[in-house]
């Protein structure tokens, strides 16, 4: 056991340093492109102006306009040295910052942003081991390299950011369910009439939780609102996300899970809970076959940890552009999959698994 953690320890570490940390800089407004980010967090805000690892039951707001740098590979984030002043055409950076002392006050900067958008919005929420820059500069990078449509709005919710804190992070994630239901009550207050919902690694077990308790309490409006669901590197017991799953009902569509065989912080994270498998790591089709998911295995494309493959990988990045085109394909009849994704297709009952390869031009930078 003890071994394990020191394994789990080393990816960690290795995967996060140096760790992100928010630097103000207004004159990267003239140099990097803007990426506005909404923020709903149960952080409590720490004596720099940002916000830290420690819990708050009260969700507060902010609007963090991130400058994304333009000498950069797609899916990379450089973090400037605290020693050196840093680089607006290499870092990313925060040109502005407001916390709403009034969630009227941000519900009517969102609502701005959304009709300017169309009504869509996007929702980010980060895993384990996370500070709050990471998070909110890693959703930034995303909707940059993916030219997401419509507002980005990013859930913070108080990990440690503490390698040895899973234990810390698992409690952490349920205490922060009250807080996400409420952002998805305010995004659509402000005026969203379509969501999607992007999760990563210990994110997907509280978005799950998240979705269950609001289609318990009977929140119809809220889960209405939500046409898509992407989970990546999902941190869940298999078991318990079936659960999950049944307990939403109905579930938004296209719901898509980012799987690696390869992902070695979910393989601990499995060892370390008595557990052959977490969902991120699923390879059988058949234990979620009665479930309408799309299964992306994203194993060929792993490197390092291999527990952030869709943020880092160009060629990733780029397919998710086509996931539209392929929930519509899969809608469809089974020729018009042929093609659609470089990699194998498999359906089983209502679940679809879809092995991808990677492919010399859909790798090519912009």
């Amino acid at each position: 056991m003890r071994r394990i953690t020191l394994l789990l320890v080393i990816l960690a570490i290795s995967a996060c340093a140096p760790r992100g940390t928010i630097t103000l800089a207004p004159e990267a407004a003239s140099v990097g492109q803007i990426e506005p980010v909404f923020i709903g967090t149960t952080r409590g805000l720490s004596p720099s102006g940002d916000y830290g690892p420690e819990r708050v039951e009260t969700l507060t707001f902010a609007r963090y306009d991130i400058s994304v740098p333009p000498e950069r590979q797609v899916g990379e984030i450089a973090w400037p040295s605290a020693q050196r002043k840093p680089d607006p055409r290499r870092h990313f950076l925060t040109t502005s910052r407001q916390h709403f002392a009034q969630e009227a006050a941000f519900r009517a900067d969102l609502a701005r942003a959304l009709r300017q958008a169309g009504g869509e919005a996007v929702i980010f929420v980060h895993g384990f081991n996370n500070t709050f820059a990471e998070g909110a500069y890693r959703i930034a990078q995303m909707a940059h390299d993916l030219d997401l449509p419509g507002v980005v709005v990013h859930y913070s919710w108080p990990s440690s950011a503490e390698p040895l804190g899973y234990a810390h992070d698992r409690d952490s994630a349920l205490f922060a369910r009250d807080g996400l239901e409420r952002l998805l009550q305010e995004v659509g207050a402000a005026g969203a009439r379509k969501v999607i919902v992007v999760a990563h690694s210990m994110g997907s077990a509280l978005t799950m939780e998240t979705l269950r308790q609001t289609a318990i309490r009977g929140n119809t409006g809220a889960l209405a609102r939500i046409k898509g669901v992407v989970l990546i590197s999902p941190d869940i017991d298999i078991d318990v996300f079936r659960a999950q799953a049944h307990g939403i009902g109905r579930l938004p569509q296209p719901f898509v899970v980012f799987t690696s065989e390869r992902d070695r912080v979910l393989r601990l994270a499995a060892r370390l809970s008595g557990q052959t498998d977490r969902l991120g790591t699923l390879t059988d089709l058949s234990r979620v076959a009665d479930l309408p998911i799309i299964m992306l295995d994203t194993a060929a494309f792993s490197k390092g940890s291999g527990h952030f493959n869709v943020g880092n990988s160009p060629a990733l990045l780029r397919l998710l552009e086509r996931i539209a085109s392929v929930d519509e394909a899969l809608m469809s009849d089974r020729a018009a999959r042929t093609g659609l994704l470089p990699g194998a297709v498999l359906t089983v009952q209502n679940a679809t698994q879809i092995i991808l390869r990677p492919v010399a031009e859909i790798g090519t930078a912009r």
